[in-house]
């Protein structure tokens, strides 16, 4: 019996590599915090509820990591992003606004049903998009830009041109505070949305199936693998993780802006895609690293607000910074590093005991 040997790339790279890169820059972002004010840290209770940095990072970034987990998905299957997912989170939204205003009287019932109805909105843009790009094989970032660039005139035709608002106490606790818990609710929803995609992947062969198809969708195919169904499925959750976004925004807003909700969040989650350390061409992904990316960017913008950036600079500051993290994560360096770590390593241990016979 024999036994296989993990090939040097493998080697090179323990469990866990791919989440160093951002977990590096959190930690930066938070010491730099920490020279900024040592109270970065500090928590208080106000009305029975938990603030501070570190829930208000954990608050803002909830829609951002939900829409990472998602976009990974479809990356790792179809080797391209979907730019429209901001877009479909504004669609998803009016359309629960739309279903529980026309109930009446808002209930938990009326908000069970409108939720469920935007998750099926979810789906089937999702299943739009994965048609485009599974069946006709659009690329993914061109069949995207159909729904980019007409998705917020359909949300503002169903807001009946209009920007309606949920002056609802339920609704309002669904994006803020119950009363009696100290978490705030996005918290709650995304962690409890983070354990239902694990316990999916743990339980169904998808991240086999996506990373197949992404790494070599002929060889998937001769495998029994049907690269279409793979494909149309992640878009189709990613339209459901489209709804949970576009939910948990427009109950923290309170009303319904088809212009600025969740404006511009696409370049976001691509972003948290990569610094989570997954190839943006498809293949292997890790969820884990998508989501510690989506809060350092959270964390990213918090700190440049924190250091009183001014407003209209931060967009600069903020590219800046990730060029040179894109550069510091690309092949190129990396393939640098670990040459020169090598070298490295070898000076320090310097020459190895001859073996015997050699004397």
């Amino acid at each position: 019996m024999t036994e296989t040997l993990p090939t040097k790339k493998t080697a090179d790279k323990p469990r866990g590599y791919h989440i160093l890169l951002p977990l590096s820059v959190l930690l930066i972002l938070i010491v730099i915090n920490l020279i900024k004010g040592a109270d970065y840290f500090s928590i208080s209770v106000i009305n029975g509820a938990l603030y501070g940095n570190i829930p208000n990072i954990l608050f803002g970034a909830s829609e951002l990591v939900i829409l990472a987990i998602g976009m990974t998905l479809v990356t790792s299957s179809s080797g391209g992003q979907d730019i429209s997912v901001g877009v479909a989170a504004t669609i998803t939204s009016a359309v629960f606004v739309w279903v529980v205003l026309g109930a009446g009287q808002i209930t938990w019932l009326t908000i069970l049903a409108g939720f469920l109805v935007s998750c099926l909105a979810g789906i089937l843009i999702g299943g739009f998009n994965g048609a485009l790009v599974a069946v006709f094989k659009v690329q993914p970032m061109v069949a995207t830009l159909i729904l980019f660039t007409a998705g917020r005139s359909i949300a503002f035709l169903i807001d009946g041109k209009l920007s309606p608002i949920l002056a609802n106490d339920l609704t309002s606790q669904l994006g803020g505070v119950i009363p009696g818990v100290p978490i705030q609710t996005p918290i709650i929803l995304t962690a409890l949305f983070i354990a239902l995609v694990a316990l999916f992947l743990k339980t169904t062969n998808l991240r086999l199936y996506s990373e197949s198809v992404g790494i070599n969708e002929t060889a998937a195919r001769l495998n029994g693998i049907d690269p279409i169904r793979v494909k149309f499925l992640t878009y189709m959750i990613l339209g459901v993780c489209t709804a949970v976004a576009g939910f948990i925004a427009v109950t923290k807003a309170g009303r319904h802006d088809s212009v600025n909700l969740l404006k511009f969040v696409e370049m976001d989650a691509i972003l948290a895609v990569a610094i989570g350390g997954n190839a943006l061409g498809g293949g292997k992904f890790s969820i884990s690293g998508s989501i510690i990316g989506a809060y350092t960017i959270e964390v990213l913008n918090r700190t440049l607000l924190r250091l009183e950036v001014d407003t209209e600079a931060i967009k600069a500051f903020k590219a800046v910074f990730i060029i040179i993290l894109m550069v510091i994560a690309s092949p190129v360096v990396r393939a640098y590093t670990a040459k020169a770590s090598k070298w490295l390593r070898e000076r320090i241990k310097g020459p190895g005991i001859p073996a015997k016979g050699e004397i």
